[in-house]
């Protein structure tokens, strides 16, 4: 008996966007781009925060935000972050022909347990809105039953040959591209391996 086709689902995000691709094994399903905030700010923490304690005054873009208030934009952005994930996995599902087993999400680093603690520290602001809206698809993933794959951007095109093979790796995400046509860019082909390296570890399990 030949063994069930699992879909996966791979992420890529930029700021509060996503580039999510769909595979059931190595075939393209589905390729989107989503938004997971709109009309908000997109980096509370590196922005607004900064700016409530003095980071980036001299910018010219900088504008006068208490810190209190900072970090209330915050809570308020990772709320509408929850929404917006939860939607669009909702319309994901919605488009695909078979339950989703898994999604592919980079690793988040370690940070700050407090909004304002991550605000002070130099490094956690920069990474701590890119954080908060990984780790709201997650979450809203993890509310429909998916598993959730985290993974290293540095090892996941070789996670990826696992599924496929070395020397079909390529092949298989040029051929992904011209399934779905342009745009194909380095974001998707990243989403796509990380999809199949989900894949590989669900099989494992």
């Amino acid at each position: 008996m030949a063994a069930p086709q699992i879909i996966t689902v791979g992420v890529t995000e930029h700021g509060n966007s996503a580039e999510l691709v769909t595979l059931c094994g190595a075939d393209l399903l589905d390729r989107r781009r989503i938004d997971l905030t709109r009309n908000l700010p997109t980096h509370p923490h590196h922005h607004e925060g900064s700016w409530a304690v003095g980071r980036y005054r001299d910018s010219p873009w900088a504008r006068e935000i208490s810190l209190p208030d900072a970090i209330k934009l915050v809570h308020k952005v990772r709320k509408a972050a929850a929404r917006g994930a939860t939607g669009a996995l909702q319309q994901l599902a919605a488009a695909v022909p078979q339950p989703v087993c898994a999604i592919a999400i980079r690793l988040c680093p370690e940070l700050p347990a407090s909004v304002e603690d991550c605000i002070a520290d130099n490094r956690a602001q920069t990474v701590a809105d890119s954080v908060m809206y990984r780790r709201a698809l997650a979450a809203a993933a993890e509310a429909r039953g998916w598993q959730v794959y985290w993974y290293e951007r540095d090892r996941v095109y070789e996670e990826a040959a696992a599924a496929l093979g070395d020397a079909e790796l390529q092949p298989a995400l040029r051929a992904m591209g011209r399934v779905c046509g342009p745009p194909w860019r380095a974001a998707h082909k990243l989403a796509a391996a990380a999809a199949l390296a989900a894949s590989v570890e669900i099989q494992r399990r």
